[in-house]
């Protein structure tokens, strides 16, 4: 109960020191219930301790009601749907994230990019073509817009 209020609240100071404490990332017995709160109130620093502590951002379907996806779709948190698919979330077809195309390409690339994705069969590996990362160390006064 006091972490699901910590939560709700946003308190991330409080949310480590009650999972310090041993409270479990599962809320009051319900599985995920910790991680679907923080999605659906939106409070990005929340749901990456609770990922950094071993809650998933996919459940075996990503579009039932409860799972972390769904519940950041339906309280509009377009920055926590970025932010699971960022930690690695699949992203079931046809739901609607708020999210363009682009900015789903490239947090699929951030998560490609962070080792979340790894194998050949993701989704995200595909991206290797798709999005091009170039490092330009010590240059100025470029105009990269070209």
């Amino acid at each position: 109960m006091d972490l699901l209020k910590a939560i709700r609240t946003g308190n991330l100071s409080e949310v480590k020191a009650l999972l310090d404490g041993g409270a479990s990332l599962d809320g009051e017995g319900e599985s995920g219930l910790a991680m679907g709160m923080a999605c659906f109130m939106g409070h990005p620093e929340v749901v990456r301790e609770l990922v950094a502590r071993g809650a998933a951002v996919n459940l075996d379907d990503n579009a039932a009601a409860t799972s972390p996806l769904a519940m950041a779709v339906r309280g509009q948190r377009k920055e926590i749907v970025r932010l699971l698919i960022e930690l690695g979330a699949d992203l079931p077809d046809g739901m609607k994230t708020g999210l363009t195309d682009q900015e789903i390409t490239v947090a699929r690339w951030i998560a490609f990019r962070d080792g979340y994705v790894k194998t050949e069969s993701d989704s995200a590996s595909t991206l290797a073509g798709t999005v091009e990362e170039i490092d330009m160390p010590g240059l100025s006064h470029t105009d990269t817009q070209v």
